[in-house]
């Protein structure tokens, strides 16, 4: 329930023409919030002030809130995965609950958890397809749902695969999940534009999300809503001038969130397929981000892990790796593992000045098994734990491997040790 101040008219008004629009991420509303608009060259202003901490705490004195928060990688759905979801379902539907299920251990003990759908979720309305151009079940989301992830980004390289249609499909299907964010594809140029203000224990956030291009599939012209392309021609980002011109896109967005929330994550689909090492471009966008205010960089794209890192007092991850798929399984099993970080984040408000820290950050590294012969019993199985041992038998040399590449950027992140 809003909150309105003497303004009220006003702001009733006001929201008619612009909307900003506040969700919770912990199962309540937002509270407190009062709107101010003003006429200034013919361009209507709105601002909103997020009644926070600060104004309820003497000068000097220090409030602290915390949350926290998992995010691991791509979701991307084949027509193995759907077809044995399928056999689960008794072939009535399609069931990925049991192929997910050792995630809860993580979700549950978190009150944000992020991942990112790679594949649309047009539906079965649309027509199931895989590779090269893929439309999902709708009940691959239902299994994350479940789970407890509430922030989803759909920003990829697969957006447009189902085209228009896809798109709208999947928006409409995010708008009926209760207290789930999902951002980076939009069904109209309205949605698009609003303003999401999240508030979770006391921290307000936002989350945006930008991928590289949408595989050669053209974005239909004055629809460009559709999906956040942030192009890359894959030369050099410092000669590449649509690129640098989209960076004032980006940073207007982050213009109209930054001063509103306390805690901001932008999610980055980009970078080289199948390469452990980040791009130029995938380190000048993290650097573009971390210089604009941005706290948490999450990136998603090359389907393997690569490097994490601190800019500054922003925590970049160039790549987290495939969550799930059914891709193959070649030496040290790059595209069936992936990073699971799991963080609290913690707001510090002194002297009237608001801080974002990351404390108790852990690295999980998680396997997605599947039986090679006959592409069924998908699970993804953490490398801490006792299973482990029954589904990959050298498991302990494929964790040092890609415990050497996560942390050759920042030796000093950690890295859950796994199972011995």
């Amino acid at each position: 329930m809003f909150k309105l101040n003497k303004k009220t008219n006003l702001f009733i008004s006001v929201m008619l023409i612009l909307s900003i629009t506040f969700v919770s991420g912990c199962g309540k509303q937002n509270t407190q919030q009062n709107a101010n608009a003003a006429q200034n060259d013919g361009e209507l202003k709105f601002e909103v002030d997020v009644e926070g901490d600060e104004e309820n705490y003497p000068a000097g004195s220090v409030n602290n809130a915390s949350l926290k928060m998992s995010f691991a990688g791509d979701y991307i759905i084949y027509d193995t995965n759907y077809n044995y979801a399928n056999q689960l379902a008794g072939g009535n539907g399609y069931d990925f609950k049991p192929m997910v299920r050792n995630l809860r251990k993580f979700t549950e003990k978190c009150d944000l958890n992020y991942y990112n759908q790679e594949t649309i979720l047009g539906g079965t309305e649309l027509g199931l397809a895989s590779y090269p151009m893929f439309n999902s079940p709708q009940e691959a989301g239902d299994a994350m749902v479940d789970l407890g992830y509430n922030l989803v980004s759909t920003a990829t390289n697969h957006t447009m695969d189902a085209g228009e249609e896809g798109i709208l499909a999947s928006c409409k299907y995010w708008k009926n999940q209760k207290d789930v964010f999902m951002t980076g594809s939009f069904d109209s140029q309205k949605s698009r534009d609003e303003t999401h203000i999240l508030e979770c224990n006391g921290i307000t956030y936002s989350m945006l999300d930008y991928t590289y291009g949408t595989n050669g599939i053209p974005v239909p012209e004055g629809k460009e809503y559709l999906v956040n392309v942030w192009p890359t021609d894959f030369t050099s980002p410092d000669i590449d001038t649509e690129y640098q011109a989209y960076k004032k896109q980006v940073q207007k967005d982050i213009s109209a969130v930054r001063d509103k929330v306390d805690f901001l994550i932008v999610c980055m689909h980009a970078g080289v397929e199948y390469s452990p090492q980040e791009t130029a471009y995938q380190d000048d966008m993290a650097k573009f981000l971390a210089d604009n205010g941005v706290n948490l960089v999450i990136g998603t794209h090359p389907h393997v892990i690569e490097p994490a890192e601190y800019i500054g007092d922003t925590l970049v991850y160039y790549s987290m790796g495939n969550l799930y798929c059914a891709q193959m399984q070649d030496e040290y099993y790059n595209k069936v593992t992936s990073i699971l970080a799991t963080v609290t984040v913690r707001k510090t408000v002194e002297n009237g000045k608001t801080k974002i820290t990351f404390e108790d950050l852990n690295n999980e590294l998680l396997y997605c098994y599947y039986n090679q012969i006959t592409w069924s019993d998908y699970l993804i199985v953490p490398f801490s734990s006792p299973e482990i041992k029954n589904f990959l038998p050298d498991y302990e040399d494929v964790y040092n491997h890609y415990k050497e590449i996560f942390l050759q950027k920042d030796s000093s992140l950690p890295m859950t040790p796994c199972y011995k």
